[in-house]
């Protein structure tokens, strides 16, 4: 399989309370959008435990994504407000008004069952914010990180992730006057709620987030894959889809170990498969796309920030990529692999450089690049655009950039 990696440096990020930074200029101003102060109120987690509308967190579980600093165009640090946080609250419907957005986030998880796995299993489960702490050691050694005051186990680090969306929350509200609605598939108090009417009704752009284990079951009914293809039928309206990575697939144990080398995080082990949810809803809705392997970004060299974008910029006619120039960096991002070459109903608009220092499969026949973000237009029987981008993209994890914020607000001003 080739010689390995040496083990990388391990940087953690660390969830602090500083003060958030101006955004750029310009940004995220749509209108003249104002959220007033009971807008704050009305954002709900489904029904569960609802990180209601706070001021940014970083937040990650990878042990590394604190490694690629920030760009110096802004820091990204990130807080958490003092507005109160609610429970068990049913997400009250959102008027439509042309030409603001109503965002919705869909986790497609169950709760229960992600942070019911065993942690004595090795493979295809999150790791415990206990191993997080014993990882990154000693950062979150602090007392609002301790057993009194945060879940230890698995539950702790899924917490993480809903921490870490409030900043692209936030930004997308101030651009739309909007509260960003976000469901959970099965929620922390076992509340099953399948992609519906009622989910749909008051949503304009729908964000599939694909962070079920493989191993959990998790797959989208013909009942929810109707309700979002008649989603689609109505004008205005975007899918974006973003399973994570599918790391470990072959049963050759040193593929593994390789694929395990190659992206770098102790955290991540050699087998974690994630997505089976929106893999179900591409293929009812015929999306020709599959999440592959989990990849490390290329870096530019002598820095620590990743490398462009490859930009298929006369493909992107509605100008989602427009100022955009990076995402930002996570060690272990997905391939989304075409399963029909010949269909020309998606436009791979962009293409990652991957670390070619790090042997990988994907990259021994010579490939170079991985397909980050791909458009589907709308056609004869579907009004809606659909996207797809792994949704890390929409989380703080170590920090951000400018160009990261340019494409937040393309998706809420153009979506």
């Amino acid at each position: 399989m080739g010689d390995q990696a040496p083990a990388p440096e391990v940087f953690v990020p660390v969830l602090e309370w500083p003060a958030v930074p101006s955004r750029p200029a310009g940004l995220l101003s749509s209108k003249g959008a104002q959220l007033k102060r009971r807008d704050f109120h009305r954002l709900f987690l489904g029904m569960g435990l609802s990180p209601v509308f706070a001021q940014s967190v970083l937040a990650q579980m990878s042990a590394e994504e604190g490694g690629p600093p920030a760009s110096p165009e802004t820091s990204q640090r990130t807080n958490v407000s003092d507005a109160p946080r609610t429970y068990n609250q049913v997400n009250q419907p959102r008027k439509y008004v042309s030409g603001r957005k109503r965002f919705s986030i869909y986790w497609t998880w169950s709760y229960p069952w992600e942070a019911n796995r065993d942690v004595a299993e090795l493979d295809n489960r999150f790791s415990t914010m206990t191993e997080v702490r014993r990882v990154a050691w000693p950062r979150y050694e602090k007392p609002e990180w301790s057993e009194r005051a945060f879940l230890q186990g698995i539950a702790g680090t899924l917490e993480l992730f809903h921490l870490s969306l409030l900043r692209f929350q936030k930004m997308v509200s101030e651009a739309t006057g909007n509260p960003v609605a976000v469901y959970q598939r099965t929620d922390q108090a076992g509340q099953r709620l399948p992609l519906n009417e009622q989910v749909l009704a008051d949503t304009d752009t729908l964000l599939v987030f694909g962070l079920d284990h493989m191993i959990t079951e998790q797959e989208a009914g013909a009942e929810e894959v109707e309700a979002v293809r008649k989603f689609l039928q109505r004008e205005g309206t975007c899918l974006i889809i973003g399973p994570h990575h599918d790391v470990g697939s072959s049963a050759d144990l040193q593929q593994r170990d390789q694929e395990y080398a190659h992206h770098g995080d102790p955290l991540v082990p050699r087998q974690q498969r994630f997505g089976r949810y929106t893999r179900t809803l591409m293929k009812g809705l015929g999306v020709p796309v599959e999440n592959r392997w989990g990849l490390r970004p290329a870096v530019v060299p002598g820095t620590r920030q990743i490398a462009p974008l490859t930009a298929m910029r006369d493909l992107d006619t509605r100008g989602w990529l427009n100022g955009v120039t990076t995402f930002n960096f996570h060690p272990h991002l997905p391939h989304y692999a075409l399963t029909s070459e010949d269909d020309k109903s998606v436009h791979v608009l962009a293409r990652q450089p991957i670390d070619l220092s790090r042997p990988h499969p994907f990259t021994a026949a010579g490939t170079r690049e991985f397909n980050a973000f791909l458009w589907m237009p709308p056609n004869s029987t579907r009004a809606g655009d659909i996207l797809l981008v792994d949704l890390t993209i929409f989380t703080t994890l170590f920090g951000g950039t400018d160009s990261l914020d340019r494409f937040w607000n393309n998706l809420a001003t153009r979506a």
